[in-house]
């Protein structure tokens, strides 16, 4: 079989969930039958022209369409699939809810993406989506099509090495004793103004790796704590190496709102690291308060946990060997059985 699996605008979101989810949907299908396009696009502007000049049209040849994203590349390649009798799989890595709370404005038009979504989403022959809990808000917009949920999955191999990565990162951003981190973009939905309400209310350091918008589309919220971060804040930009945010932390502070299953989450536990996240109905279905993880439902929470992982480090010690192994359950080799069984039976 022959699979597109497709990110639109790859290059700009290479920094987002979705780059992650999508290069370890084919890192996973590099290991199985299924033969993986990535473009829907014939190789160059020239030979697509040619191509549509000859009849042949500006498609490549796929016996499965899967798209990765909700924007015009994907809507040309769905359009094509349903006028070519090729069956259509939509991956569902935004919605509404989470979409609220990011950009400027996003909040704004979190009602009409859900409109727009709904109607997207309505013609896939599958949707997938990471979590029960993303199927549940799909199935009450309502979509109209069958919904599959498969996890994100996690690259273990690619972390590795992170622990020699630790002096490195700890003495380029200044950071000392137990560092309380999160990594990837700064939003307020991802629980910004908690985390640094939380450092103001301790002494320990805490670094956010990770892109954040200073431009027009940048939120408020987002242009005032990287403008003027409490004294033990650091957001660092973006970085190049992800397993150096794993290296120069210790705990894994997650306060988000709303997430659909939470990537860098697995990535933290897959590091070992002791992992405190909201407690959250997505959160539920994976991880477990007092194993593998901390969740808290209010800041005095949240601090409480910190302190006590400070105070215990055989708790963190425990609780980041339990994370890996949930982590492991995610691994790659997973997410590829369940993803070329789900194209196989979609095809039939």
């Amino acid at each position: 079989m022959r699979a597109l699996n497709y990110l639109e605008l790859e290059g700009p979101l290479q920094r987002s969930g979705w780059g992650t989810a999508a290069a370890q949907q084919r890192a996973a299908l590099a290991d199985t039958d299924i033969d993986v396009v990535t473009s829907p696009w014939r190789d160059d502007l020239l030979s697509t022209a040619r191509s549509i000049a000859a009849g042949d049209g500006a498609f490549r040849d796929f016996d499965l369409a899967h798209c990765n994203a909700p924007g015009p590349g994907s809507l040309a390649v769905a359009r094509h699939a349903h006028q070519n009798d090729i069956p259509l799989v939509l991956h569902a890595h935004m919605t509404a809810e989470d979409f609220g709370e990011s950009f400027r404005f996003s909040s704004e038009i979190a009602p009409l993406l859900e409109r727009y979504l709904r109607w997207f989403y309505s013609q896939a022959d599958l949707v997938l989506c990471p979590s029960t809990y993303t199927k549940n808000v799909l199935e009450a917009y309502p979509v109209d099509a069958p919904i599959e949920t498969i996890t994100n999955g996690v690259d273990i191999d690619s972390l590795a090495g992170h622990e020699a990565l630790r002096e490195e990162y700890r003495d380029r951003y200044d950071l000392d004793g137990m560092v309380v981190f999160a990594l990837g973009n700064v939003f307020e939905r991802k629980g910004l103004t908690d985390f640094c309400r939380l450092a103001e209310s301790t002494d320990y350091d805490f670094a956010w790796f990770g892109p954040y918008d200073t431009g027009p589309q940048a939120s408020p919220v987002v242009k005032r704590w990287t403008q003027n971060p409490p004294q033990n804040v650091t957001f660092t930009g973006w970085i190049d190496d992800k397993r150096g945010a794993f290296g120069a932390g210790d705990v894994y502070l997650f306060p988000t709102k709303n997430e659909n299953q939470g990537i860098a989450v697995l990535e933290a536990m897959a590091c070992g690291k002791a992992v405190v996240l909201s407690d959250i109905p997505v959160f539920e279905e994976f991880f477990t308060h007092g194993e593998d993880c901390l969740k808290c439902s209010s800041r005095a929470e949240f601090r409480e946990a910190l302190d006590r992982l400070s105070d215990d480090p055989g708790l963190r010690e425990r609780l980041g060997r339990n994370a890996r192994e949930t982590a492991a359950e995610h691994g790659l080799e997973r997410v590829g059985d369940e993803l070329s069984r789900i194209y196989r039976d979609v095809t039939v």
